[in-house]
């Protein structure tokens, strides 16, 4: 990868440093160079995503399988691409440091790591031992010969923890232990959003995924956001597509959908680029 990962992360960082852009979530090489054509100017894995390609649902697969689905779309494109790494697929701080360290060796430029457990009794990791948890990845991060950009997760909104004092602290710990991006998916509202990018000094990051919580490009930019990502919506999207066709072919057994999908010519033009 060398030279070629070297750019990817170079152009991946600076992306960062003003404005705000979109992070496209895709999940195979498919996705990956259609939204390559469409002009985003970099990619993500979802962890939901990858799973739904495997037949499951999130949380359950590996950081083999993981990282297998993400070697694909860093050999799609060579748009940069950052991993959704859940929460290092293990608990203890060395599990984040290898999940970093092997996200790198596949091709990917930057990994987000979560402080979400995975237990329904005990959700939330906690705050030191969390902090922990992302400077063993930021450690990791560091020793690579390129810019990895390491996002650190708050995961207190999507596990019924609406505590955004709490979420606050532990991003600005974050922030101090080594993180290069902040996140706090499902934040309730923007007012939510601008205190978060006004406690931080490093780069936000936003997920637009959820109804009802999820805010246009221009309106996250007016409140600081630097990067918006979108989770699992467009592989959702696209899947929605998938059962509504299968729905009227078996209802109806009618083709109705030929007629709203792009041809197959149409397709081959954004795979060729």
């Amino acid at each position: 990868m060398g030279d070629q990962q070297l750019e990817r992360a170079q152009r991946f960082r600076k992306l960062h440093e003003s404005g705000t852009f979109v992070i496209a979530n895709c999940w195979d090489g498919g996705s990956a160079k259609v939204l390559q054509s469409l002009g985003f100017p970099a990619l993500a894995t979802s962890s939901g995503a990858a799973a739904g390609t495997y037949g499951r649902l999130d949380g359950q697969i590996s950081l083999e399988e993981s990282l297998a689905n993400a070697r694909v779309i860093c050999a799609a494109s060579p748009l940069p691409v950052s991993a959704d790494l859940e929460k290092g697929f293990g608990d203890a701080p060395a599990d984040t440091a290898k999940a970093i360290a092997a996200a790198a060796a596949v091709g990917l430029v930057g990994g987000s790591i979560e402080d979400h457990t995975g237990r329904d009794d005990a959700p939330i990791f906690d705050i030191g031992f969390a902090t922990e948890r992302v400077a063993a990845a930021a450690e990791a991060a560091r020793k690579l010969p390129f810019p990895f950009t390491l996002t650190a997760r708050a995961e207190n909104h999507l596990h019924g923890r609406n505590d955004l004092e709490d979420t606050i602290r532990r991003l600005q710990a974050y922030e101090k232990a080594g993180a290069d991006v902040l996140f706090a998916p499902g934040l309730p509202d923007l007012a939510a959003v601008r205190s978060v990018v006004a406690a931080l000094v490093k780069p936000v990051n936003f997920m637009v995924a959820i109804r009802g919580r999820s805010f246009t490009v221009a309106e996250l930019a007016a409140a600081g956001v630097r990067r918006i990502s979108l989770a699992t919506s467009l592989y959702r999207a696209a899947m929605t597509g998938l059962a509504d066709a299968a729905r009227e072919i078996r209802e109806s057994g009618t083709f109705g959908y030929l007629d709203r999908s792009m041809s197959s010519a149409e397709f081959a033009k954004h795979i060729e680029g």
